[in-house]
């Protein structure tokens, strides 16, 4: 069997077993590599082919490491139908960083000072909603309910929709959006093609809110603030679409209110 036959192989299975978009393009790319990289034919391909390419793989960092293995493990199982008793699939202890949250404040005053009326309402949405940046650029005009206050996140982490509440504010800067660029499907269209772009998303952040902050930055901070406001954490899991609690009560720990309510001891 040729190489582009388990290619294709992997992008049926990937659509059958309803991977996100994001989640198929990740792994197509990783198993191409590995496929790119054999010594042999493919047909051929032994547990020590997958131990060898792990142990020897230069890893950028522990998210980039956990990519890896889950491509390699999905091409393993779900191509090959192999066991996982052969090869090792160990993870990488996970990274205990703290996100990097942004001042209320400060971000009230940068996303006020914004005059380009589309990046305010990109930046402004993300914010307020605590979106991804895949959920931002997927945003479609259809998916703002308005008579019930509500947005429609379609196909967020883990293919899974889910809603998050819509200010009034929010809204109003919406319909003035609409108004002036006049979106024909999605929210965010980008100059030359039907929506805005990832890249160009984390270039705004960096021009108007901070260089040393990310897009994603945004969407902790939100959560952050909702938390220090009194929201209950069970809704705030809610709104990020987290699946776990556990992942949601990170905020816990950067919470400025929470921690200097907190009586120490001497």
């Amino acid at each position: 069997m040729k190489k582009t036959n388990y290619y294709e192989i992997s992008k049926q299975k990937l659509k059958f077993l309803n991977y996100s978009e994001n989640t198929s393009k990740t792994y197509l790319y990783y198993i191409n590599e590995f496929l790119v990289g054999l010594d042999c034919d493919p047909s051929r391909i032994n547990s020590k082919n997958f131990n060898d390419y792990i142990s020897t793989y230069s890893f950028k960092s522990t998210s980039h490491q956990n990519q890896i293995i889950s491509s390699i493990s999905f091409f393993y199982k779900n191509v090959l139908s192999k066991k996982y008793d052969k090869v090792s699939f160990d993870r990488p202890r996970k990274e205990s960083k703290l996100p990097n949250i942004l001042s209320k404040e400060h971000l009230v005053s940068k996303i006020g000072s914004i005059k380009n009326i589309k990046h305010k309402a990109i930046i402004s949405i993300t914010y307020s909603c605590g979106l991804r940046v895949s959920e931002v650029i997927n945003l479609k005009i259809l998916d703002i309910d308005s008579s019930r206050m509500l947005i429609k996140v379609v196909g967020g982490k883990g293919n899974k929709d889910r809603y998050v509440p819509l200010s009034e504010n929010m809204l109003i800067l919406l319909r003035l959006y609409f108004r002036y660029s006049r979106p024909k499907e999605y929210l965010f269209n980008g100059q030359s093609s039907p929506k805005y772009s990832a890249t160009s998303c984390n270039k705004i952040v960096k021009r108007y809110i901070s260089e040393k902050h990310s897009f994603h930055s945004l969407r902790h901070s939100c959560f952050t603030h909702l938390l220090e406001s009194g929201v209950d954490l069970r809704i705030i899991q809610k709104i990020a679409g987290h699946s776990s609690s556990k992942t949601t009560e990170i905020y816990t720990h950067v919470s400025n209110n929470l921690l200097s309510n907190i009586s120490m001891p001497i």
